[in-house]
């Protein structure tokens, strides 16, 4: 039987290889004629090691493991099984956003990124991480940066672009390149011959996430059920980041990996678009992991014929997300309002919680693509793609604009820009920081107004260059001669001299808020109160929203786990990749 065992076994590693070897050539034809096509140049074979980061973003990792133990997340579990990737949770530092976490990750410095918007008192604007404008100043002041993560590499659907070498599908990147840009006439028909199968499963499925949504949103109205999505313009969103753009940038991934780009990082967000809506453990979200779970089997599969080179896989998360109430629901008016109710009625108020924020760039990523086919498209086809992108453009409002933001002269004199379940609020009384004796002659009762809302949990300031963070039943300085009185406001954290740490540092930011507020977080219920319009929330402290996770390569040995800041990250990265 040993004979006939050993026989059995070389036999079936003969037809794999047999296998193994029909389906190298046929995608190295198959993806040969695609790059040509695109315009994209294959790199030189390499016996140095590339890498391929998959973002999941949002995914906290208690929800990963959650999704694993229901089975939407067959193929992770399957690696995981086999002891190809091992799973490990670490900490992306405040605030718990993508900016500042893909900054981290990417360059190894994220100072001064204070939250997903804020206000630049010298400067007189205020700043939204979503359009190119904002995000290539933040990069350019970002001191003590490293060299970008992904130099010679390529960077599909970020915020940053790691000093890619090819850009597709990034906010912030200095050159970005648009993805049919190099196609014309002819080269566009034969793309989607080459992929009759993903060009048809494209449109079925964008079908079918449109009637689920539809059902779905209907449902709830029908039950008056939250959570569920408050925006007009979610379906068309939803069908756009969840199925086109997630296909389209796995195809540019599978390219890469035929190209032999040495470094590749991608972000898929069905999923947090999805948990902000439905909730992080809600069945609609955990059928966008199902999906990008596919998608992430696929590149594997790939990477592992080695076609070109070697690759190592991660895959990770950026933040985590927690279980949330909108402000507005629960107490009927939003945060902005209150605040500018306990400042004084008669102050100017400016409010930003939801104009064009990540599910904007969606829409933005697609107008752009339209663009370039409407620029290569023979003449009598042109109006084709033209009538395309204004009927996209009409369904999100507008067109957006670069780097769009507001101007001193468009401002209040209180500026409450909310991110998640955190809020920076500006006093425009002086173009510096106020200290809390400054705001308490300014605004008598505004403090203690704030302090005394169930919704508002913490409450920060600074007085002389030290930190004081504020509950309603205590108050701690921190630094280096740290004080309590009454209860510790931060008593509840599960790491106590870190959270100190990293809202010391959040709070010392030149472009933080005179005053920032948390959402209130409710332990037993496990939600915590958030300043948008979301059923789920990031940026701030309280759940697992800082939690992050990454799966790594068994062969890799590093200390994931005691992971506290996104830069850290980056050392890794740098020390195993560098040149």
């Amino acid at each position: 039987m040993s004979k006939l065992g050993a026989r059995f076994s070389q036999a079936a590693q003969a037809a794999l290889d047999v296998f193994a070897a029909i389906s190298g050539a046929y995608y190295s034809r198959k993806y040969a004629t695609l790059t040509r096509r695109l315009g994209l140049p294959r790199y030189a074979e390499s016996d140095r090691r590339g890498f391929v980061v998959i973002q999941i973003d949002g995914l906290a990792h208690p929800y990963l493991q959650a999704a694993i133990e229901q089975g939407y997340a067959p193929n992770i579990q399957r690696l995981l099984r086999r002891g190809t990737l091992t799973l490990h949770s670490w900490r992306s530092g405040l605030p718990s956003s993508t900016p500042a976490a893909q900054a981290g990750i990417m360059y190894g410095a994220n100072d001064n990124i204070p939250a997903f918007r804020w206000y630049d008192k010298a400067r007189g604007e205020s700043v939204v991480c979503t359009f190119p404008a904002p995000l290539h100043a933040i990069r350019a002041r970002l001191p003590d940066r490293g060299p970008g993560l992904l130099r010679g590499g390529s960077s599909l659907m970020n915020m940053f672009d790691g000093d890619a070498a090819t850009s597709i599908f990034t906010v912030g990147a200095l050159h970005q390149k648009r993805f049919f840009e190099g196609v014309r006439g002819i080269g566009f028909l034969l793309l989607f011959l080459l992929n009759p199968i993903r060009t048809v499963k494209t449109g079925v499925l964008s079908l079918w996430e449109y009637l689920v949504d539809l059902f779905q949103r209907t449902r709830a109205r029908l039950r008056n059920q939250y959570p569920r999505p408050m925006a007009a313009t979610f379906p068309f969103l939803r069908v756009l980041s969840n199925v086109i753009l997630r296909e389209i940038q796995t195809f540019a991934v599978l390219l890469d990996i035929y190209r032999g780009v040495p470094s590749i990082y991608t972000t898929y967000f069905g999923y947090d678009e999805l948990a902000h809506s439905y909730g992080p453990t809600s069945r609609v979200a955990f059928r966008a992991l199902h999906a990008i779970d596919a998608r992430i089997r696929q590149i594997d599969a790939l990477r592992r014929m080695g076609l070109t080179r070697d690759y190592d896989l991660f895959v990770l998360s950026d933040h985590g997300m927690t279980p949330s109430v909108p402000f507005e629901h629960a107490y009927g008016q939003t945060l902005g309002q209150f605040v500018r109710q306990a400042a004084g009625q008669a102050r100017q108020l400016s409010e930003a919680a939801t104009t064009w924020t990540r599910d904007s760039l969606g829409p933005y990523y697609l107008l752009e693509e339209l663009r370039a086919i409407e620029d290569n498209a023979v003449p009598t086809l042109r109006h084709i793609p033209a009538k395309i992108r204004q009927l996209v453009a009409a369904r999100v409002g507008r067109e957006p604009e670069e780097g769009e933001i507001w101007k001193a002269d468009q401002h209040g004199d209180l500026l409450v820009l909310n991110s998640g379940p955190m809020s920076h609020v500006y006093l425009n009384v002086s173009n510096r920081q106020l200290d809390l004796s400054e705001i308490a002659a300014f605004f008598p009762d505004l403090v203690g107004s704030l302090l005394a809302h169930p919704g508002i949990g913490l409450v920060m300031g600074r007085e002389m260059g030290q930190v004081y963070v504020m509950s309603s039943q205590g108050l701690a300085l921190l630094g280096d001669r740290p004080q309590v009185e009454g209860t510790d406001p931060l008593a509840q954290q599960p790491d106590r001299a870190l959270s100190a740490a990293q809202l010391e540092r959040l709070a010392l930011f030149p472009n933080a808020g005179d005053l920032i507020l948390m959402g209130s977080y409710d332990a037993p219920a496990q939600t915590i109160s958030c300043f948008e319009p979301q059923w789920a929330c990031h940026g701030g402290m309280g759940g697992p929203q800082e939690l992050a996770f990454m799966l790594k390569p068994a062969t890799i040995d590093w200390d994931v786990d005691s992971v506290g800041q996104a830069t850290e990250i980056y050392a890794l990265f740098a020390a195993q990749y560098a040149p």
